[in-house]
């Protein structure tokens, strides 16, 4: 992988490129519901990026200055986020989903200077610190600012943008990344996607989330493609329609939308005339769907494994052949290697299993946790990150993924820590004790199930308990199931036994 120079901005390789090769090819297509789409060319996207970095620069903001972007699933969003890289600020992605003191943390935590907030999605009624609060009325009116900046001034090394994902302590942790993070990225669009100019790809997440920033849109529009996008409300029929419509050629997903589309909708060829090959990530792809997939269409399915800290580095893909069971191998230029599970730098024999770790001369990786120093440092060893993925590779080089060495779950391909939801479990009156883990259900589905101790018994019911922590937990935190015992599992030392939990279930 080729380093950048040292002047040298992530927006501007992404888009002003384009802008210049491609000026009127439409690189981003997007699809609020069935009857409204916007279309946006290369070259206008980049002018109103512009507008909206001239906009940030005019509130006299400094360089480094962290901007929290809570906006509904739209191109403002994309705006947003690339305006402010632009404009040499860090932008942090904040998903809908969060409750008002969820958002409070990621503001108080990364220092914000500015939260862009639609009214209609919870946030504090007391914004911490410093934080200016603009609403999403006002934001809209960046994009008409007459004074746009014309030229960065942002290095390879600076800070580009910050990704909060769950941490062992209980908090999120801020994943930061540098503006040389998207050449560290090729591999992913030459070993993975196969992605080019010519492509039209469709993901089908939404913008808050690193999977879509990265997948569906910094990749493909690195290559000059268009990527595709739906805002919409959830409806599993809009995807064969967007496909055809749209004569995609790649399509990312994760594993339950696949499922939905074999399970509920009949894929017909017209849907799939122009499709080359699918992409699936965000949680582990089971052998049975793999096989019902490519039986039932056809169309290749390549999966990756990846983390927030570096995003996709192991997949396989149109020039990897696909072993059923494991993601594939480490893309090329990547220095992957199983190192013991609890001490040492020295990697692994083939078919031992260890702790996945990647080099940490990688321009993918991270730059580091954004004020958690002692994360950050657990997850370092010498030259290698480890980020807590366990995995055997076999002597053809193939990752096979045996799960997390740490508690973190990742039900529906988010991460969360268990931690953090018991932490807030604790916090209802009636709850004494409480242990969470993540079921795997025979369906292939994985759930997160709250085992509780309550100070009272009969005081709470399951529901109650499930309704009380919607209201201060993400939807995709929340407990799907509540089981009360009498006590929890735990260690001689006084610790939670978790793995011992899903024998109550």
């Amino acid at each position: 992988m080729i380093r950048p120079n040292p002047a040298f901005n992530l927006t501007e390789f992404v888009l002003g490129n384009n802008a210049r090769r491609f000026p009127e090819k439409s690189g981003l297509i997007f699809v609020h519901h069935a009857e409204q789409e916007e279309v946006w060319s290369f070259f206008r996207f980049f002018q109103t990026t512009q507008r909206v970095a001239g906009a940030f620069r005019s509130l006299g903001l400094s360089k480094g200055e962290r901007v929290v972007i809570r906006l509904p699933n739209s191109p403002d969003f994309a705006l947003a986020f690339f305006g402010a890289i632009y404009a040499g600020l860090i932008p942090v992605p904040c998903s809908t989903q969060l409750q008002a003191e969820e958002v409070d943390y990621l503001i108080t935590n990364a220092q914000a200077a500015l939260l862009i907030v639609s009214a209609q999605l919870p946030h504090p009624a007391k914004i911490a610190g410093t934080c200016t609060k603009i609403l999403h009325e006002q934001f809209r009116e960046f994009l008409n600012f007459q004074d746009p900046v014309l030229a960065p001034s942002t290095q390879a090394e600076d800070p580009a943008y910050i990704i909060y994902t769950s941490g062992t302590s209980g908090y999120p942790k801020g994943v930061l990344h540098a503006h040389r993070s998207i050449l560290g990225r090729q591999p992913i669009r030459t070993d993975w996607m196969g992605v080019s100019e010519q492509d039209v790809l469709l993901h089908t997440g939404q913008l808050n989330w690193s999977y879509t920033l990265g997948i569906g849109l910094m990749d493909p529009w690195a290559t000059g493609a268009t990527t595709v996008l739906y805002g919409g409300a959830k409806n599993i029929e809009i995807w064969p329609a967007l496909m055809e419509k749209h004569q995609v050629t790649l399509f990312a997903s994760v594993p339950g939308i696949y499922r939905q589309l074999l399970r509920h909708h009949h894929l017909r060829p017209e849907h799939l005339a122009h499709l080359r090959h699918v992409m699936v990530a965000g949680e582990a792809l089971s052998v049975a769907l793999l096989e019902q997939w490519t039986q039932t269409t056809g169309v290749p399915m390549y999966e990756a494994l990846g983390m927030s800290e570096i995003s996709t580095y192991i997949s396989n893909g149109p020039h990897v052949e696909v072993k059923p069971g494991s993601p594939g191998k480490p893309q090329a230029g990547r220095t992957v290697v199983i190192l013991p599970a609890d001490k040492g730098e020295s990697p692994l024999p083939a078919g031992e299993e260890g702790l996945i770790a990647v080099h940490r001369s990688d321009p993918g990786l991270m730059l580091g946790y954004w004020n958690m120093p002692e994360e950050e440092s657990s997850v370092f060893r010498g030259e290698w990150f480890v980020g807590g993925d366990l995995g055997v590779m076999d002597e053809e080089g193939y990752i096979w993924y045996h799960g997390r060495n740490n508690e973190l779950m990742n039900p529906m391909g988010y991460r969360v820590s268990p931690l953090e939801i018991e932490r807030v479990l604790l916090q209802h009156p009636d709850v004494a004790d409480a242990g969470v883990t993540e079921i795997h259900l025979d369906t292939g589905i994985s759930i997160i199930v709250a085992f509780l101790v309550l100070r009272h018994p009969d005081h709470a019911t399951a529901d109650q308990i499930i309704q009380w922590s919607q209201t201060h937990l993400a939807h995709y935190k929340c407990p799907r199931e509540i089981r009360f015992i009498e006590q929890l599992p735990r260690t001689s030392n006084n610790k939670l036994a978790r793995r011992q939990l899903i024998s109550f279930f």
